[in-house]
């Protein structure tokens, strides 16, 4: 186990220490045991089977503008097996999804990194813009300074990629070919995505007693996706729960609120990775046929 590995393990355990010295175990079990859970499924399973399709989508039309055609039916396995993979690791699944990728489109891997990354930072941005959204209508200090340093970190990840990356540089492709207006797209192409998991999140709330006033759930969803999609402890449990109690403590009663968003999390991850789990044998078929093709076209060129 390496060092990472380690203190993502530590920090969770000392992260989930912390909320059960504030929620007791037996007030987390009726906070669970109280919610209406057919109600809240039936919401947050399509949400996440949404999420899969829409998000393959996005990954083709990507695909599409920098490294050319791609059917979105054979994109579903590759996007599965990332997510399969993702539930351990996240920057792992990132990395297995840009090798697949690499492999069955014969791209080199760092290009294809490249609009891994540039997929990520855009993500980060849309949520910014929504957060920011939020703001107009709320204005709360404590938000407007996190959405500062989440607007800060996308700004430097764009300048160190996109402006300071060498040009020849495989890995700041996809950055350099991105004009503004791709960016603009991916940006309202994504909307959809965050949308849906809005309205989703704030009527699922519901179904264990929790009312957060939409504007306030507007605000505030979009850091915890952020704090959410830090890769520092396992499964990015501990971190989502405890942003979600320090943002809408006001609004709800820290159990209540611990065990809503350790159901939301845990049906969202699972459901991801079971439908991964399910177009895996796609996905590992795809590959292969991929390696026999790769070396008929090795052999007829040495025998040519």
């Amino acid at each position: 186990m390496n060092r990472r590995r380690t203190l993502s393990i530590v920090l969770t355990v000392a992260v989930f220490a912390l909320l059960m010295r504030r929620v007791p175990a037996a007030a987390l079990a009726s906070a669970l045991r109280d919610a209406n859970l057919p109600l809240f499924l039936a919401m947050m399973v399509p949400n996440t089977l949404f999420y899969f399709a829409w998000d393959t989508l996005v990954l083709t039309v990507v695909i599409r503008w920098f490294h050319g055609q791609v059917r979105y039916r054979d994109l579903l396995p590759v996007r599965a097996a990332s997510y399969v993979v993702g539930f351990f690791n996240t920057n792992l699944g990132r990395g297995a999804m840009a090798a697949y990728l690499a492999r069955t489109l014969h791209t080199p891997f760092l290009e294809l990194g490249s609009t891994v990354l540039f997929l990520v930072l855009t993500e980060y941005t849309q949520l910014v813009i929504w957060g920011l959204l939020g703001l107009a209508g709320v204005g709360a200090d404590v938000s407007r300074s996190l959405l500062a340093v989440a607007a800060g970190v996308v700004v430097f990840w764009a300048v160190v990629r996109w402006l300071l990356a060498p040009r020849d540089w495989s890995l700041a492709r996809t950055f350099r070919l991105a004009t503004p207006s791709r960016y603009a797209q991916i940006v309202l192409l994504r909307a959809p995505m965050f949308l849906v998991s809005l309205v989703v999140h704030y009527f699922g709330a519901h179904a264990f007693g929790i009312h957060i006033p939409f504007l306030q759930m507007l605000t505030f969803l979009p850091v915890i996706f952020m704090i959410a999609a830090l890769p520092v402890t396992v499964g990015h449990l501990g971190t989502t729960q405890a942003a979600w109690i320090f943002f809408f403590g006001s609004y709800a009663a820290a159990p209540r609120l611990l065990a809503f968003s350790l159901a939301a999390h845990l049906v969202f991850t699972t459901t991801r990775a079971l439908a991964g789990v399910a177009l895996l044998p796609a996905a590992w078929i795809d590959l292969t046929e991929t390696a026999d093709a790769g070396k008929r076209t090795a052999y007829l060129a040495r025998h040519a």
